[in-house]
């Protein structure tokens, strides 16, 4: 098992371009930062007929913490307002929020219905205003609404057995999370779904949202289709087939909806799954010959081909779709891929690859995804893991063209104004910098409140910190 070297041992520029050197990785970082209007990551984005204030975005989460009706609570509202702090003018989803009661991920995550819409919006104009109230203005925030069906990973209920709404029948993934083919969606439950997601979007525009995400990726259950080769009717089988799904929810938002755009979060390339070893390391699960079922990849299972991922963009951008937030992979079957971290969740496995690895794959292959469909903004992620050198990596991406945007998710929860820090020239609050121990998955994970506990003192002061710690040692 390797111990790879923490980035806070990576104190210069030299250091720091040495460890890429040693893991075969170009060196894309600004050795030295600049700030305000010389900062390409201060640079103002022509999108929609808007102008987004700069570069840095805010990701959508799943906090956890709803009320029971799918509501805003105040530990919702904490959150949000925190992302309004945080100097990021592309707000991209806020949060995850299902469509319907099956698609939960869980009994606390935030539902955008008819009976919580209005409190949605109430909390979305006190972002903005908080927003206004920072930085002088919200002219130029771009505020959209993350639209989800779990799918596999639907966990509506209290009990602690998946509710799965799966797209095919999977051989790996059916045994990893206990499906069955019993769990398959019909055909006419997902004209239904597709109803659901327009009617949705109906919601999040009378809110007041400017954007709605579809989202397409980490195994939920539009990217799941996506790769459902193997399902028969008009859902699965062809690529026609498989795109359905997104393009009769985007038409229908388009025809139904207007006045709102559209964005969608995509996994640009699939890996198959991976499991803890017995030194506790991922692997691959075990597999012979071609790997079919990840979309975007090469056949082999660890690899990728952009032709498909490259093709639905295409149709998404012909659909009306000017910009994506993407991501790969899925946090629930190879987060190593996803979400590049030093210290694994409850239910994870340590890193089989240097993280650092992890991070510079996602952003090589933004930047070929960029290069090929140029006319598509993209905000890139799974940043987090650059701790101290996230801005130095992201000031050279967006001054390079190989990303417009800049996202952070986990960052953000431990260090809200990161983003004003790095564009007013302060330099980064070392105390406040995110390390991946993971404690904002592991806690939802098992029934806690997502939040930074290591870091923000106001879930160090929660009971669920003291149930975090052990349950913590519990599974050491």
């Amino acid at each position: 098992m390797n111990e790879y070297p923490k980035i806070s041992t990576l104190k210069t520029p030299e250091a720091f371009a040495a460890h890429l050197d040693s893991l075969g990785l170009p060196h894309w970082f600004e050795p030295e930062m600049k700030a305000g209007a010389d900062s390409a990551l201060a640079r103002p984005v022509q999108l929609n007929g808007r102008s987004v204030g700069n570069r840095w975005a805010i990701l959508p989460m799943e906090g956890w913490d709803c009320l029971p009706d799918g509501s805003p609570s105040e530990l919702t509202e904490r959150r949000w307002l925190r992302f309004g702090e945080s100097g990021a003018k592309m707000i991209f989803g806020c949060e995850a929020a299902a469509v319907m009661l099956s698609g939960k991920s869980n009994t606390r995550q935030m539902m955008i219905t008819t009976e919580t819409a209005e409190n949605l919006g109430k909390l979305r104009r006190k972002m903005v205003d908080r927003h206004a109230g920072k930085f002088g203005t919200a002219d130029d925030l771009y505020v959209g609404l993350q639209l989800t069906h779990s799918g596999r990973y639907s966990h509506p209920d209290d009990d602690k057995i998946l509710k799965s709404v799966t797209a095919y029948a999977h051989p790996l993934l059916d045994r990893k999370f206990g499906n069955s083919a019993a769990n398959v969606v019909s055909d006419g439950e997902l004209d239904e779904i597709v109803a659901t997601f327009i009617a949705a979007a109906r919601l999040a525009r009378d809110a007041g949202f400017h954007f709605v995400d579809i989202k397409h990726a980490h195994g939920y259950l539009g990217h799941e289709l996506l790769s459902a080769i193997e399902r028969p009717g008009k859902y699965g089988g062809s690529f026609e087939n498989r795109t359905r799904f997104f393009r009769e929810i985007t038409q229908g938002i388009r025809s139904e909806v207007p006045g709102i755009d559209i964005s969608l979060r995509f996994s640009i390339f699939d890996m198959i799954p991976f499991e803890k070893g017995p030194d506790r390391a991922g692997r691959p699960m075990q597999w012979d010959g071609p790997y079919p079922y990840a979309f975007g990849g090469d056949g082999s299972g660890a690899g990728y081909d952009l032709t498909e991922p490259l093709e639905f963009l295409r149709l998404a951008h012909s659909l009306g779709v000017k910009f994506i937030c993407a991501t790969v992979g899925s946090p629930y079957y190879n987060p190593h891929i996803q979400r590049p971290a030093y210290y694994p969740v409850s239910d994870g496995y340590l890193p089989p690859e240097d993280p650092l690895t992890g991070a510079f794959r996602q952003i090589k292959v933004v930047a070929e995804m960029k290069k090929l469909i140029p006319e598509m903004n993209i905000i890139g992620s799974g940043y987090t893991c650059l701790q101290e050198w996230l801005p130095n990596v992201a000031e050279y991406v967006t001054g390079h063209g190989m990303a417009d945007f800049v996202g952070i998710g986990r960052m953000v929860l431990s260090y809200p104004d990161i983003c004003a820090d790095q564009l007013q020239g302060r330099g980064l609050d070392k105390r406040k910098i995110c390390r991946t121990f993971g404690d904002c998955t592991t806690a939802p994970r098992n029934g806690l409140v997502s939040g930074c506990y290591p870091l923000d003192h106001y879930y160090r002061e929660l009971e669920s910190a003291e149930k975090l710690k052990d349950l913590k040692k519990r599974l050491s």
